[in-house]
């Protein structure tokens, strides 16, 4: 299960990295995802401690709480464009804790013993 997942999401975390081309801070966002994936490759591997997925987890935590904004105004497009800040600043929220979730799964499940996991 842990190899599925970590395949899946470090995936998912690459084209999340590659959307990111086209931002106003790619500089900012291409390595947060790409730190995503690397630990994901890890988890994959083997190479990964549950400590080192737990830590980048509270570390996706602590920057989508910093990134929440003022006023949550919803993921979505209007019909217009983007209507504000803040929903851009609620769709990177949203993505670091994306990335949280993951690492924390990951971290759980390779803090089962060796023949659990196979």
């Amino acid at each position: 299960m842990r190899k599925i997942l970590a395949i899946v999401f470090g995936l998912l975390f690459i084209l999340f990295a590659a959307f990111q081309y086209n931002d106003p801070d790619p500089e900012v966002w291409i390595p947060i995802y790409g730190a995503a994936a690397v630990a994901c490759l890890m988890a994959y591997t083997g190479m990964a401690r549950w400590w080192f997925l737990a830590l980048m987890a509270v570390l996706y935590v602590v920057a989508a709480v910093y990134q929440w904004p003022p006023v949550f105004e919803g993921f979505l497009f209007s019909e217009v464009g983007m209507r504000s800040m803040n929903i851009e600043m609620a769709r990177e929220s949203g993505g670091l804790a994306i990335c949280a979730v993951v690492m924390l799964i990951l971290a759980a499940l390779s803090r089962q013993p060796q023949s659990i996991r196979r």
